[in-house]
C-alpha cells in the first residue's frame, strides 16, 4: 500500500485544553499521537487529574486508545543542567515521576532539557552536569520500557556538543528528541 506519514502533535501549542478537547481534536484533523506536554495550564501531567493515581490513568488511557490516538511522549519540564544539589534533584525527581506515569500510559518515551550551559562553570563541567542526569534517568528507566529523550533546547542545539552528552552517557535507555525548531 501507499506509505501514509504519521501525524502527531504536542499539546504545548493547546495549553489551555482539556483531555476531551485535544482527543476531539486529534480525531478531527487525522492526527495519530500526542505527545502530552500539559493540560488545562497544568505542564506537570503528574498534577493533572487524568494522569494522578492508577484509577484515574487507566481511564485517561482507556479513553485515548478508544479514539485511536497513541501517546507519543510525555513531555516533562524537567531540566538537566543544575548544579545546586536541591535543584538538580527536584528536576531528576520530576523527571522521574514522568517515567513511571509513561510506564503506566504504555508511552515509550519521556522528553527531558539539556537547558543551559552555566556561566559560572567551564562548559565541559556544564555537559557532565547533563550526561550524568541523563544516565541517572536511564539507570532509573532501566526496566520500565520507557526511554529518556534529551530534548535539543537552549544552548544544547549544536550537534557535535548532543554528540558529546550522548557519547558520554553511553547509555541505550537514553536517546536524543531532535527539535528541528530549535535547531
Amino acid at each position: 500500500g501507499k506509505y501514509k506519514p504519521l501525524l502527531s502533535f504536542a499539546t504545548l501549542g493547546c495549553p489551555d485544553w482539556s483531555l476531551d478537547k485535544i482527543l476531539k481534536f486529534a480525531v478531527q484533523f487525522g492526527f495519530d499521537g500526542i505527545e502530552f506536554r500539559g493540560l488545562n495550564r497544568q505542564f506537570d501531567l503528574t498534577q493533572c487529574f487524568e494522569f494522578n493515581g492508577k484509577d484515574n490513568i487507566m481511564l485517561s488511557a482507556k479513553r485515548i486508545a478508544e479514539h485511536k490516538i497513541k501517546i507519543v511522549d510525555l513531555g516533562c519540564s524537567a531540566v538537566m543542567h543544575f548544579a545546586d544539589a536541591k535543584k538538580r534533584k527536584e528536576n531528576l525527581d520530576l523527571a522521574k515521576k514522568f517515567i513511571v506515569l509513561a510506564q503506566e500510559l504504555n508511552c515509550p518515551f519521556v522528553r527531558v532539557f539539556p537547558d543551559q550551559y552555566l556561566k559560572e562553570l567551564e562548559k565541559e563541567k556544564s555537559v557532565t552536569l547533563i550526561a550524568e542526569g541523563l544516565r541517572e534517568l536511564g539507570d532509573f528507566a532501566k526496566d520500565t520500557g520507557v526511554k529518556v529523550l534529551l530534548s535539543t533546547h537552549g544552548d544544547v542545539v549544536h550537534s557535535t556538543d548532543v554528540e558529546n552528552i550522548m557519547q558520554m552517557v553511553g547509555y541505550q535507555n537514553v536517546g536524543v528528541g531532535w527539535d528541528i525548531v530549535n535547531m
